[in-house]
């Protein structure tokens, strides 16, 4: 069994706890470990946060939630026993620097530490351009399960 989910979010700060809680009670009712569903939502919260912050004023009209604001996507895949997020927004794109796991620099005082903290939080990271359309961040992390859970690979 497997479930995914997908969200459009207009890019405002009260949109990031609204994708945290979902994923949060999606991982408790499919029985995730707790400490992996925390970590995970951390993770998903720096990237929407991320999203909120650079993801829009030049992007396409793709970039955009029914009412015409703004807005980012959020899709999460538990399967089997792995968790896959993606956060794609219209922005402008990461720097070409982004991605490197060098950790946090001098430069990034005030930004970047989330992007950092999402490496040091996920299994697997992928932080890419789409020309023209924004950036995708993807993040994986190998699931844990408590007992008797519903999803639990065997």
């Amino acid at each position: 069994m497997s479930i995914w989910w997908s969200l459009h979010l207009r890019r405002e700060a009260a949109s990031v706890p609204l994708a945290r809680r979902l994923l949060l009670g999606a991982m408790e009712t499919a029985g995730v470990d707790p400490d992996i569903s925390y970590e995970l939502s951390v993770a998903l919260t720096e990237a929407c946060a991320n999203a909120v912050e650079h993801g829009g004023a030049d992007g396409p009209a793709t970039g955009r939630v029914p009412d015409g604001t703004e807005g980012y996507h959020v899709t999460a895949y538990l399967d089997g026993d792995c968790c896959r997020i993606e956060v794609a927004d219209s922005g402008p794109g990461f720097p070409a620097h982004v991605g490197a796991r060098s950790g946090p620099s001098e430069g990034m005082r005030e930004h970047g530490r989330g992007l950092c903290l999402i490496e040091e939080l996920a299994d697997h990271v992928r932080f890419r351009n789409r020309p023209g359309q924004g950036a995708v961040v993807s993040f994986d992390k190998i699931l844990k399960w408590r007992e008797g859970a519903l999803l639990k690979v065997s």
